[in-house]
């Protein structure tokens, strides 16, 4: 016997809503049910199958992931908040610099930003 998903169990294994992973089934871009229904009377699908089936789209399937895609998304986590905190350094020299007259030029090509960004950074 295999392991059998209803419609909502495969949506959440490619991370989609309970219709998006219907309408790829009714446009064959995912496995078709299995014929019989289980016990309420609900289209299952083979689990495995859905597993190996390639998702459609930009998508992307996290519930195979293994340990070492987790850790590679925490160090991507880890990188995006380092940038942020750098972001946030990068407007507080921005404004030391317009305090001090610096031209808005220098200042953006120093902190590797464009001179409009610098501007909009200053205005708010």
């Amino acid at each position: 016997m295999t392991e059998r998903w209803t419609g909502a169990e495969c949506a959440a294994a490619w991370g989609v809503k309970p219709g998006t992973w219907l309408g790829y089934v009714s446009r064959g871009q995912a496995p078709q049910p299995i014929p019989e229904p289980d016990a309420q009377g609900r289209k299952q699908w083979d689990a495995d199958e859905v597993r190996r089936w390639p998702r459609p789209g930009a998508g992307h399937r996290r519930a195979a992931a293994g340990p070492e895609a987790e850790a590679l998304l925490a160090q991507m986590r880890e990188v995006a908040d380092r940038i942020e905190e750098l972001r946030v350094r990068q407007r507080e020299l921005l404004s030391a610099g317009k305090r001090e007259g610096l031209e808005i030029s220098a200042m953006a090509k120093a902190l590797g930003i464009s001179r409009q960004t610098a501007y909009g950074w200053l205005a708010e």
